[in-house]
């Protein structure tokens, strides 16, 4: 199947070795788009796992650790823990005083109707919020913020500081800070570490994390009242447990999200309502603060205040808001933690929309996927019971001559082979070797053979389309075959190959090519490839009568449907695909012969592999952008159109594009969410392709000794098929144009034994 070459735009030229090295070197454009975009996507994965706790999650919850490193001073002291000057301080909630505190958030759902219960019942509240969530939700942060609640930061991920190095607690911090910012143009002094409560929990792992936060000018806000509700005790124990006894002041714990919080909304009401009733007042944890200062030194209220405010940590400098003094832990975003802060939002923006919804679309790939393979099975059966019954019959016998057209460009290597595996055909033929433009004496070689019915046509190197249509002009028979010159035929496979011309509505005949240099690891990949493509993907389009190519290593075709629809077309790099749409759009039958087998060297190295897939991938969307019209056609044309066009899109461009996001995803989920699961998931996938490729081994009667290669095929040679045809549309869309390439030829596909088969 090899397509060797196509008629230069202009002469250039022979570049020079630093020049060849220097457009190697460099990459091109296109090449950077791809991987530029394989990258984005990459990365919008990584931010949304992140995001979801998938990626850097850790689960570990540090208990009954010994605290003999706390002083008894922070253990039995008040909630509110700074580290003025260097030294640990903590006070307490002012008596017949409550700071409703909510851990958790911001959730969508629930958060939004806790706001609505604090804006009803107008008493303020102190969120700490998770940094992801922030980013998710910035709406809902901005309300909050507006309607006078306080704000402090409750990790980015929810981990256990206590677990975390030095560099990553600096950056769960920095990272809640820029979505804070982003969403609501405030960072915050105030802080709560996840799974904390009660001063008594700090133990000798996580004391040195809050005295690294209030080095860096926070506070460490902690409860001495917990209602417990996320254990959904019931309202009337949530109440219960949320109120502080003898009239003490509390900062009280509730949560806003991490589970279904509706006891907390039936409680929250009714616990605000009691507490008013009994004389308490509801306030933030800057308020509470400012009310105990004012209390310890009522004429020294605004320079304590001063005092102790924390410093900023850098990047979330900013001045203090004054409009509030219950919002006295915030300040206002500088300019540059402001706009990090809103890129931050916007990339997350992307990964919760992308993420998603390319989910989606994989489900619907992966539904066509399976889809398509059970339509194989099935057609793939019928079309062989079909084909091989003992009565079956294309029509009378087809024994006149046929012309054998053989387009060569340097196959010095291939040429002798091919010739004399023409030489040895059951069938009359003669053999026209269209020489375009060699170099290497191929035309000579041919004609130095001295075989009968051979004849060498030499023209000027103008391209395999032209060559095709020189060797159909001089072709002196009804019936051409079409071949590459690194190809080899057996003895019946041209006989085999024209009996469907018995038909007279049959205008092409596809057959079965095999690579024969199967023996190199590229080579077995690629025979798996040609086997499921032509045992089950060629019946299939045989039934449904939307046969999308011919291939160029073997077919055959009427010469007068040829001429009738233009001769090979030089539109597209694909013009054996080109011509196959043709001749469906005017009427013939385009069918399979399945006995007819060629033999053919597929490359065999990736860089000869990579050039030729990426060829005939931008030349089949040439084709098919080409004959787009044929969709809204009637008659046969639109038969192809909507039957054939649909399939060849879906299956060839589509869902080839989308599957490699399928193994991404499949990576990524053994990675960091559930590998046992997502394993068995990959390997259940992978048993339905070897069911469809042993049925498709069994059908051509190869060795199933190749399949073993197939795990790995689909590990390596799946991806590299998948990056060369998201790198031809990425050509396709940025309008690039791809010239014909030479694959180095070896010439060590010769000519099978006799009785070797497919073997």
């Amino acid at each position: 199947m090899n397509r060797n070459q196509v008629r230069p735009q202009r002469r250039h030229a022979t570049p020079s070795r630093i020049e060849r090295v220097r457009r190697q070197a460099v990459p091109k454009p296109r090449v950077i788009i791809a991987l530029l975009l394989l990258l984005g996507l990459v990365s919008v994965m990584l931010l949304d796992g992140y995001l979801r706790a998938e990626v850097g999650n850790d689960q570990r919850v540090r208990s009954d650790a010994s605290a003999s490193k706390v002083p008894d001073s922070v253990l039995d002291g008040g909630p509110f823990l700074s580290f003025q000057g260097g030294t640990a301080r903590t006070r307490s909630v002012p008596d017949k005083t409550i700071v409703l505190t909510f851990d958790d958030g911001p959730d969508p759902e629930w958060t939004q109707k806790v706001l609505d219960i604090l804006d009803d019942n107008d008493v303020p509240g102190t969120f700490f919020l998770v940094g992801s969530m922030i980013s998710r939700y910035p709406d809902v942060v901005r309300r909050m913020v507006d309607d006078g609640n306080e704000v402090g930061v409750h990790t980015f991920t929810h981990v256990d500081l206590s677990y975390q190095s030095a560099a990553r607690v600096t950056r769960e911090i920095a990272q809640t800070q820029l979505a804070l910012a982003g969403a609501a143009g405030i960072t915050t002094t105030l802080f709560r570490a996840p799974y904390s409560s009660t001063n008594d929990a700090i133990d000798n792992y996580s004391w040195p994390v809050y005295k690294k936060l209030g080095a860096m000018g926070y506070t460490s806000v902690f409860i001495d009242t917990d209602s417990e509700d996320w254990q959904q005790p019931g309202v009337s124990k949530i109440i219960k447990w949320a109120t502080p006894k003898s009239g003490k002041g509390a900062s009280v714990l509730f949560h806003d999200a991490g589970g279904n919080r509706a006891q907390t909304l039936e409680a929250l009401p009714q616990y605000i309502k009691k507490m008013k009733s009994k004389g308490y007042t509801f306030t933030t944890v800057s308020g509470a603060q400012q009310q105990a200062q004012g209390q310890q030194a009522q004429g020294q209220q605004a320079q304590e205040q001063q005092t102790q405010a924390p410093q900023v940590t850098p990047g979330t400098a900013g001045s203090t808001r004054q409009s509030n003094p219950e919002q006295a832990a915030h300040r206002t975003a500088d300019t540059a933690t402001l706009w990090e802060g809103r890129a931050l939002l916007g990339a997350v923006a992307v990964a919760e929309w992308t993420v998603p919804g390319l989910a989606a679309v994989l489900a619907v790939v992966g539904v066509a996927v399976l889809g398509r393979f059970a339509m194989m099975l099935v057609l793939a059966r019928r079309h062989y019971r079909q084909r091989n019954r003992r009565r079956f019959s294309w029509g009378p016998s087809v024994t006149e001559p046929v012309s054998v057209i053989v387009p060569a460009y340097n196959e010095k290597e291939c040429i002798a082979n091919t010739l004399n595996s023409l030489a040895a055909s059951t069938h009359p033929i003669e053999i026209v070797v269209v020489d375009d433009g060699s170099t290497d004496g191929t035309a000579e070689i041919a004609e130095s053979l001295g075989l009968p019915n051979v004849r060498a046509i030499r023209q000027p190197n103008a391209g395999k389309p032209a060559a095709l249509n020189n060797g159909v002009r001089h072709a002196r028979y009804d019936i051409v075959v079409m071949m590459d010159g690194d190809t080899v035929f057996e003895p019946d496979t041209v006989q085999r190959l024209v009996q469907p011309f018995g038909d007279p509505e049959v205008g092409a005949v596809a057959g079965n090519a095999k690579v024969g240099n199967r023996t190199t690891m590229i080579g077995a990949w690629q025979h798996i490839e040609y086997v499921m493509g032509f045992n089950l993907d060629r019946r299939m389009y045989d039934l449904l009568r939307c046969m999308p190519t011919i291939p160029g290593a073997i077919g055959a075709f009427r010469r007068d449907a040829v001429l009738g629809v233009g001769g090979m077309s030089e539109d597209t790099l694909a013009e054996d695909t080109d011509i196959t749409i043709a001749l469906h759009r005017a009427g013939w039958r385009v069918v399979y012969a399945e006995h007819a087998r060629a033999w053919t060297e597929a490359p065999a190295s990736l860089g000869q592999l990579w050039r030729q897939r990426y060829r005939w991938s931008y030349g089949t969307m040439q084709a098919l952008w080409k004959h787009r019209k044929s969709v809204t056609d009637r008659g046969p044309s639109g038969r192809f159109g909507r039957v054939g066009m649909p399939l060849v899109v879906l299956f060839q461009i589509v869902t080839p594009v989308f599957a490699p996001l399928i193994d991404v995803f499949t990576v990524y989920a053994m990675i960091f969410v559930d590998f046992k699961a997502s394993l068995l998931a990959w390997l259940a996938v992978l048993l339905v392709q070897l069911v469809c490729a042993g049925y498709a081994f069994r059908l051509d009667r190869e060795r199933y000794r190749y399949l073993l290669m197939l795990p790995l095929q689909q590990i390596a040679y799946r991806q590299l098929m998948y990056l060369v045809l998201i790198h031809s549309c990425v050509t396709a869309a940025t309008g690039g144009r791809l010239r014909w390439q030479k694959l180095k030829r070896t010439g060590e596909v010769g000519t099978p034994a006799p009785g070797t088969g497919a073997r």
